[in-house]
């Protein structure tokens, strides 16, 4: 079968092909709708973006592709700097690609790495991923995966994860120990495998305290700050207001504080907040900020070793398997 070029596509969706170049860059001159479409042909017909595949078919790039949600969360920052630790030694170059938590456009990434661009993928999934067809596809091209972080159990390789579900416990009980009694836990995603791990952690803490468990303690929260403000003035101002709060990601923890100030709500002394961050500006926030911090950079450079020793070794199998590093609980005035 012949390879779908970018005119095909045009012809098909009766675009130029300008505008379907264009939305295969996720350019903000194309609309949404348009987009979709774009894309939704092209997975459809397996495209393949052709830069790279005639000139590095069969060929070594060099390149390592690093695709991660976002690195405003200072997690995401620490890993990539553990990732480039082990490929500036190898002589490699590290592609950094943003999803900015959009399903779609991990899915267009992926699909242009099967063009030979990569010569291995360290990936952390977007909290939209639900489908991992697109996972399993790169797999198929026999393109070294190594997950850390976000990760999906259902595909066979090598997870770099930390104890979330432990450090979720722990956070909770910390707070159960200072005397909190309702105690909310702020979600990002239902579809992250981490998201719902401090989830059990936290239900499981609260249950084995009696302290009243239930899905009522857990808040769905966005990818929008202003949203998730508008949510935690809500809560913070109903009558079954919580006097703990645990943030799953850091990102929510602004909108936490913020919303505190507005209300004149004093932390510690009427919420206590733990968040899980990587923020080297916790210790010095007003009060400063209790955290479970991850090993992120420990966890982007074990990725990394793995992942070259794939790239390196022509017959190397990827072990499935999680790998485990333990987080860390930083008590600080937030949660005293």
């Amino acid at each position: 079968m012949a390879e779908i070029s970018i005119r095909d596509l045009a012809k098909e969706l009766k675009l130029s092909i300008g505008t379907v170049s264009k939305a295969l860059k996720d350019s903000h001159e194309i609309s949404i709708p348009t987009k979709e479409k774009v894309f939704a042909l092209a997975r459809q017909l397996n495209y393949i973006p052709n830069p790279y595949a005639s000139s590095l078919r069969g060929k070594k790039s060099n390149t390592i592709g690093v695709v991660v949600p976002e690195i405003a969360d200072s997690f995401f920052s620490h890993a990539i700097k553990g990732i480039e630790s082990v490929a500036q030694g190898k002589g490699y170059h590290v592609l950094i690609y943003l999803t900015d938590e959009s399903f779609l456009k991990e899915e267009f990434i992926l699909q242009d790495f099967k063009s030979g661009r990569v010569d291995g993928v360290l990936l952390s999934i977007s909290s939209e991923t639900s489908n991992i067809l697109h996972i399993e596809q790169l797999k198929k091209k026999n393109i070294p995966l190594v997950l850390f972080d976000r990760t999906v159990e259902e595909i066979s390789t090598t997870k770099i994860i930390t104890d979330d579900l432990e450090s979720s416990y722990k956070a909770t009980h910390h707070l159960l120990k200072r005397g909190c009694r309702k105690i909310s836990f702020l979600s990002i995603s239902r579809h992250l495998s981490i998201n719902n791990k401090r989830i059990e952690g936290f239900l499981k803490a609260l249950s084995d305290h009696q302290a009243g468990a239930c899905r009522n303690n857990i808040i769905d929260c966005t990818n929008d700050n202003k949203q998730n403000q508008a949510i935690l003035h809500k809560i913070l101002q109903s009558a079954e207001r919580p006097d703990g709060i645990i943030a799953s990601v850091e990102k929510l923890t602004i909108p936490v504080y913020l919303a505190c100030r507005e209300l004149q709500l004093n932390i510690p002394r009427d919420l206590k907040i733990i968040s899980f961050s990587n923020s080297e500006a916790a210790p010095v926030m007003n009060p400063s900020l209790t955290t479970v911090t991850q090993p992120a950079y420990e966890m982007g450079k074990r990725a990394a070793i793995i992942l070259f020793k794939a790239v390196e070794k022509k017959n190397f199998k990827m072990p499935n398997e999680n790998i485990v590093i333990p987080s860390s609980l930083f008590i600080r005035s937030s949660a005293e």
